[in-house]
């Protein structure tokens, strides 16, 4: 075992990679050991991982159902039986946050697949291409920016209709603009390279040099982007959630499970401030890897 992990190692620290894959294979474990050495960033992955396992394990996790009612125990104080107590209906407010955490970790996979694609397309074709297509496709984002992106997620899910699915799509359609700035920017520096030039020179396609040259080099900084971005994902999800326009009952989300225990804060504080610390602590935990991310991932900061 140790001779293989020797090999392994020595094939990631080599000074000569032999080919592209060897190289990407050894930018991300150089990634991976400047991230394991910033504590806050592991401690915020430590969040995340934490969260994900719980809702991977939900069922044995929770100790009641998320749905069922009991109107004989409704806003009972947290106990052996009910660990965070109970809420207006009698259901189990720790059931229902671990179940919420599904809900919350299927938003961020969603609305990621969404925005990162959308902007990073828009973004370097539009750095790419120059010309009207880059004042075109810029004047359309700049549409989208000129909302705040809860008001505009809010008009979304209002016409489309109140659903999670709903609120979701309009997450993602608002989150985009941002990382197509983003990767027009890096598109711009890229376009202006040795590398593109001799592409071009060898009969390089302009979609070739896009997808396979341009839109790789952008990765690291749309991913560092996506990563902060969650924390705003998640309380824009929680918004919708609070105004009744994200998940509906009797869906375990956090957003709605803070808007239905609000009129009993000043009694029943548990009910409403339980999901929120949850979702600080989420949101929290993106921040902090996120921050560790860009360190990892930035050349400029390593020699």
């Amino acid at each position: 075992m140790s001779g293989a992990a020797s090999t392994l190692r020595d094939y990631l620290t080599t000074p000569t990679p032999r080919s592209r894959r060897h190289a990407a294979l050894q930018r991300a474990w150089l990634a991976w050991r400047r991230l394991r050495n910033n504590p806050t960033a592991m401690a915020g992955l430590g969040i995340i991982v934490l969260i994900v396992l719980v809702a991977a394990f939900a069922p044995w996790i929770a100790t009641h159902s998320p749905f069922e009612q009991n109107l004989n125990n409704r806003l009972a104080p947290p106990s052996a039986a009910h660990w965070l107590g109970t809420d207006e209906f009698g259901r189990d407010v720790y059931s229902r946050l671990v179940y919420g955490s599904r809900v919350a970790l299927r938003i961020i996979g969603l609305v990621t697949v969404i925005t990162g694609p959308i902007g990073l397309l828009i973004g370097a074709i539009a750095g790419y291409a120059g010309g009207w297509v880059d004042a075109a496709l810029m004047r359309i984002t700049d549409i989208f920016l000129a909302f705040p992106r809860l008001i505009l997620a809010l008009a979304l899910t209002s016409a489309l209709g109140p659903n999670i699915d709903n609120a979701i799509l309009a997450i993602g359609i608002t989150g985009w603009p941002p990382l197509a700035r983003l990767a027009r920017a890096e598109t711009l520096t890229i376009r202006a390279s040795d590398f593109i030039a001799a592409a071009r020179v060898i009969g390089a396609s302009a979609t070739r040099i896009v997808v396979g040259h341009v839109m790789p080099l952008c990765m690291p900084s749309l991913i560092v982007r996506l990563t902060l971005d969650m924390a705003g994902v998640i309380l824009i999800a929680a918004g919708l959630g609070f105004l009744g326009l994200g998940a509906q009952p009797p869906q375990p989300e956090w957003g709605a499970m803070i808007a239905a225990g609000r009129k009993f804060v000043f009694d029943q504080w548990w009910i409403a401030a339980i999901p929120g610390i949850a979702i600080c602590v989420l949101s929290l935990g993106f921040n902090l890897f996120g921050d560790g991310l860009r360190d990892a991932l930035d050349p400029k900061t390593h020699s």
